[in-house]
């Protein structure tokens, strides 16, 4: 007796071969890095495109579609014709701000300023703002991280209290919007954008959505209505911007204020700029009564003696198109470790080293058994390879406790078979170092001549001849043995 063979009605929800858990994978979430943009059919803790982690989050179902073309309502219009009123810059009343921003501030730019903590952020903005509505601007200032009476004591500590100065304490993005169109200023000041959060994005303030969208959302209130913002930015512990790294392509200019906590300097670097050159660098002097620019900073960055010190040598250094003139100082004493110690302060450590050997392997100075310490003054940092020189010829007046010459400068570059290189700039770095009283320097082979602006300049071809031509009369060497 045969049975019948029952057929069951297909499941149109089933396909063959896939359970019916699974979902066709064009209809699966995607996630996606918020630095880098790159995709991945599953969660991972760690980007695989910029190796960065937490970044990864679901991104939803891909969506397919068309996108038709919309009505335009202003036309596209000859490049010429274009008015150019609307990218105007006016003053901000802080010299060293508009040499850093290009001449000024633009109508409709948007200024992100990241620093590290208890660097002055605050105090410059509100510095700016202050000033800024001096001139006759209204200027609205958010603080989403201190009460307003804190913003206001500092004010007053300043000296910054105006009254065309709007202050609020919002962290809400749609409050935030409302104050500017109720107050219509001139100069938005927000403290900080890690800090304000929008109720459309989930998360909390500071993820990565909120920063995007609170940026974007600022980003489009200033070009509508031709308002310059200055926003703050936070760092992370290596020193790049928190946040997303579309962050930074958003704004218009990008700017890092710098300096030591344990100095009152402070320098403003642009790394990006849309409207002016990157190249530039304001100097400022933070004190207890405010923060104050500083047109010549150079004097900050020597010491006086009376007398001539053995280890201390004087260069000058371009930082952007500016020069300033720096000391570096020396010291090398006898080590009790089998490993000696090298100190830097201010100075590229592996820059350090390599002068070392250099001086070591060149000219037998006999330095890699002694301890080494070099810093400069003022707490200036000497990146560029023109402070090289100047390093070499510390060194060696420190380990043969010879002072080098009155009223010297060094500029130049170190090469490891101990020849001394080319450098840009080095006659505006003579003319600099003239200004301020020296009558002697040290220069690359191939230089401006023997005499500039007043100076006698020696050009060497190499280090050896360099020390040479910069201890004081009577004693040339650099030899590990006196």
């Amino acid at each position: 007796m045969t049975t019948a063979k029952t057929t069951r009605p297909a499941d149109p929800t089933v396909s063959r071969g896939r359970p019916a858990s699974k979902q066709p994978r064009s209809s699966r979430a995607t996630y996606r890095c918020a630095e880098c943009g790159w995709t991945a059919p599953r969660w991972v803790g760690r980007c695989g495109e910029c190796q960065q982690w937490g970044t990864v989050a679901e991104a939803g179902a891909p969506t397919a579609g068309v996108t038709v073309a919309r009505s335009v309502a202003t036309p596209a219009q000859p490049i010429a014709e274009v008015a150019a009123d609307a990218a105007s810059t006016w003053p901000s009343g802080v010299d060293e701000l508009d040499r850093v921003l290009g001449g000024g501030v633009v109508r409709g730019a948007v200024v992100l300023l990241a620093g590290e903590p208890g660097v002055g952020k605050s105090t410059l903005l509100l510095d700016v703002a202050s000033r800024a509505a001096s001139l006759d601007r209204t200027v609205l200032y958010v603080t989403a991280e201190e009460s307003a009476a804190q913003v206001r004591l500092r004010a007053e500590r300043i000296g910054a209290l105006r009254p065309r100065l709007m202050l609020t304490a919002e962290t809400d993005l749609a409050t935030v919007l409302g104050h500017v169109e109720m107050v219509a200023p001139d100069l938005l000041v927000v403290d900080s954008v890690q800090t304000v959060a929008s109720d459309a994005v989930d998360g909390t303030a500071g993820n990565m959505s909120q920063v995007r969208e609170v940026t974007a959302s600022l980003i489009r209130v200033a070009k509508a209505r031709a308002m310059a913002t200055l926003l703050v930015g936070h760092v992370t512990k290596d020193g790049g911007i928190a946040g997303p790294r579309v962050l930074e392509h958003l704004v218009d200019v990008v700017c890092q204020f710098e300096g030591d906590r344990h100095s009152r300097l402070r320098l403003l670097r642009a790394v990006k700029n849309r409207y002016g050159p990157t190249d530039e660098v304001g100097c400022f002097d933070l004190t207890e009564s405010g923060i104050v620019g500083l047109a010549d900073p150079s004097g900050l960055f020597l010491s006086r003696h009376e007398s001539p010190v053995s280890g201390t040598a004087v260069t000058v250094t371009l930082e952007g198109r500016r020069p300033l003139v720096a000391e570096v100082q020396a010291l090398v004493a006898e080590s009790a470790l089998a490993n000696p110690r090298r100190a830097t302060s201010g100075l590229d450590s592996s820059r350090v080293s390599m002068i070392l050997a250099v001086l070591d392997r060149r000219l037998g100075a006999g330095l890699a058994r002694r301890d080494t310490y070099v810093a400069t003054v003022g707490g200036v940092r000497l990146a560029e390879p023109a402070a090289d020189l100047a390093l070499a010829l510390a060194l060696a007046s420190a380990h043969s406790d010879q002072p080098l010459r009155r009223g010297l400068i060094a500029v130049g570059e170190v090469g490891l078979a101990g020849e001394v290189r080319p450098v840009t700039g080095v006659e505006r770095r003579l003319a600099e170092a003239a200004r301020l009283g020296f009558t002697h320097a040290i220069v690359p082979a191939g230089g401006p001549g023997s005499f500039l602006n007043g100076m006698a300049v020696l050009e060497v071809p190499d280090l050896a001849t360099a020390i040479a031509g910069a201890m004081q009369p009577g004693d040339g060497t650099v030899s590990g043995h006196r």
